[in-house]
């Protein structure tokens, strides 16, 4: 049975997602059209480029999550590397080795822009933070002057996973035509983050499809307040990292709306912190199989007939 999924922002707990996407393969289901969030933007990548939840749980497993903290040597000194390098490219990480490692893995498949997909099968969010506003990749890049289908998936979920001061934000630059001539320079450039900093739970990108599309949504959510974790803070770096951590781990314990919990697979994300970008082989392999419960227990008892009858009285009857 084809079904559309939406799977939440969650950093370094994305490997519970691809332990969800496991188990609702195993029970049968096929992801007709997918959307994500930061880390949740990398597993609907790699399911629409046809990437299996066990095949995604090996590729995770064998890439370690430290390498994707790069920056130049120079920006290594203690207290004023980093701090010149916020400075200077807005993040204390370049975004590049984890753009180039998803580039590699689509590339496998074949993919490398939209459009190598289906139109409206792989749906990207990211923040654009100039302007205030979300981003639904990859038709709102045209807003830029960009093309949609050609649009590199890999960038698009470099810009989703761009966690505020923490990695580099994307920049686009654009040259639009005013009645006076071209936009002053400063006007052309456009900054986009992590999706998570203004919607990491998009279920309500299939909604607009709600009275055309009769194929069911069902969204994978990293829930389950995080354990008590001691942010050592001793100084400004150290302080933003805290502080975006805080911020996106702050997601895992919302309140899920009513309307959206017949729909939502809830996944415990035993403890972890979203930045825990040293997380152990062990430990991974706990959040995959959390997931994999999680999700094996909700369609254990899911019918599209219940599933229908509360979309009407939950979704549509709120129109």
């Amino acid at each position: 049975m084809k079904i559309n999924g939406v799977f939440e922002g969650g950093g370094v707990k994305g490997i519970a997602l691809a332990g969800a996407v496991s188990a609702a393969q195993d029970k049968g289901y096929e992801f007709h059209e997918v959307a994500g969030t930061s880390s949740g933007s990398i597993v609907a990548a790699f399911l629409a480029a046809g990437y299996t939840g066990e095949e995604m749980k090996r590729m995770i497993l064998s890439m370690p999550f430290r390498s994707f903290l790069q920056r130049s040597p120079i920006f290594n000194t203690r207290i004023l590397g980093p701090a010149s390098r916020l400075l200077i490219k807005k993040g204390l990480y370049s975004g590049e080795a984890l753009e180039h490692w998803v580039y590699r893995i689509l590339l496998s498949k074949g993919i490398r822009t939209f459009g190598d997909l289906r139109p409206n099968q792989l749906r990207i969010i990211a923040s654009d933070i100039t302007q205030g506003k979300i981003l639904v990749l990859p038709d709102d890049i045209a807003q830029y002057g960009i093309d949609p289908r050609m649009f590199p998936v890999a960038k698009a979920v470099r810009m989703s996973t761009s966690i505020p001061y923490f990695f580099d934000p994307v920049m686009i630059r654009i040259q639009r035509k005013s009645s006076a001539g071209a936009e002053p320079f400063s006007k052309q450039f456009y900054y986009i983050v992590d999706g998570g900093v203004l919607s990491n739970y998009p279920l309500w990108v299939f909604d607009r499809e709600a009275f055309v599309d009769r194929t069911p949504v069902i969204g994978f959510r990293l829930v389950g307040k995080s354990e008590f974790h001691h942010h050592n803070i001793r100084g400004p770096i150290t302080m933003f990292e805290a502080l975006f951590s805080t911020m996106l781990s702050a997601h895992d314990a919302m309140y899920i709306e009513k309307q959206d919990r017949f729909r939502t697979v809830k996944i415990p994300t035993l403890g972890v912190q979203n930045t825990d970008f040293n997380l152990s082989k062990e430990k991974s392999l706990e959040l995959y199989e959390a997931g994999y419960n999680a999700a094996a227990q909700y369609f254990q008892t899911w019918s599209m007939q219940t599933y229908e009858q509360d979309y009407e009285k939950f979704v549509l009857r709120k129109r």
